[in-house]
């Protein structure tokens, strides 16, 4: 399969929006491929219709899957999820879920504050005042935590 950001990212950027990420999710022959979009002034049902449109005309050109699927796009939502080693850079001081797709210390998941990332491939993160730096090659998946 292709790297949907890479075949996403320049109508996304084009229409002002910023892409925050792309999953696709595969399951019994049917899949989801989601996109999450985000900009300055927020999000609204008709952004992601527009960008539903462009995306689908990328997909039906390219046809990078090739099995049954639907297509949602959405904002990022409360529950962030973060895909690029520049997100957990940019919302260091927040709190977030990272799990781990290896093991680190007999652990998988972590729910703490972002640190930051060091050496350019480890995210630093503070869990009950221990801090771990997991590496990023190693995250199966991660998102922030909507703090109320």
């Amino acid at each position: 399969m292709r790297d949907f950001s890479k075949l996403f990212e320049p109508v996304v950027e084009s229409m002002g929006y910023e892409l925050v990420g792309v999953e696709f999710l595969g399951a019994g022959g049917h899949g989801t491929l989601r996109v999450y979009i985000d900009r300055d002034s927020g999000v609204s049902l008709d952004d992601c219709a527009a960008i539903s449109h462009q995306i689908s005309g990328i997909l039906d050109v390219e046809e990078p899957i090739k099995q049954a699927y639907d297509l949602e796009v959405s904002s990022p939502g409360i529950d962030r999820p973060l895909f690029k080693l520049a997100d957990f850079e940019r919302f260091a001081g927040k709190t977030a879920r990272i799990k781990l797709a290896v093991g680190l210390l007999g652990r998988k998941n972590f729910r703490g504050k972002l640190q930051g990332v060091a050496d350019s491939k480890l995210v630093t993160i503070e869990v009950d005042g221990e801090v771990y730096d997991l590496p990023y090659a190693d995250i199966a998946k991660a998102n922030l935590v909507g703090d109320f």
